[in-house]
């Protein structure tokens, strides 16, 4: 029996997976996740790996987590290693929706400590972990949804010709909007 938490992000899939893609990003967005030792430099093909720690210094442990599907803008699964707490699945699906873009995380221990725990002690712990990881990564492809916008909006925007000296058309009907 697996956790699942789901999130309605204000951005597109495509920005979701923007931030998926950049593993440096893992512990600002995974609860737990203390820092990044190392990405892959095949990261995020499958098969390929981040390396990070998890805990509080003095107490970090060194986990290793996998990706064991990659399929931008829809899915990406993951396999966690965490020595003695040991190896989990993770799901991470999007799905455009009519306000931007669902996203569930589906979350599973599949061996060592928390493996052999009843589900009804993990269970409750992940789904709230879950739940502020999704606040983490809306934050994140939220920013990038409105860096894009901007990015857009810059190369619309119109400018004076230098040569001429004469304001844009925008900025002409701006001053007599504005009475100036």
């Amino acid at each position: 029996m697996a956790a699942r938490n789901t999130r309605l992000m204000r951005c597109t899939p495509d920005d979701l997976f923007a931030v998926l893609s950049d593993g440096w990003l893992y512990p600002v967005w995974v609860v737990g996740a203390a820092r990044m030792r190392d990405v892959d430099e095949e990261w995020p093909q499958e098969g390929s790996q981040i390396h990070h720690s998890l805990g509080i210094w003095p107490v970090m442990i060194h986990d290793e987590t996998e990706i064991v599907e990659w399929d931008p803008p829809r899915r990406m699964r993951l396999r966690p290693e965490a020595g003695i707490l040991g190896r989990g699945v993770i799901r991470i699906d999007a799905r455009p929706h009519e306000f931007g873009t669902a996203v569930t995380i589906v979350e599973e221990p599949v061996s060592g400590a928390a493996a052999i725990l009843p589900s009804l002690l993990w269970k409750p712990l992940l789904v709230a972990r879950n739940h502020e990881c999704l606040n983490r990564l809306a934050f994140l492809a939220e920013g990038r949804r409105e860096e894009r916008e901007a990015r857009e909006l810059d190369h619309r925007t119109e400018t004076p010709d230098p040569a001429q000296g004469t304001p844009s058309a925008q900025a002409q009907a701006d001053v007599r909007e504005a009475g100036v």
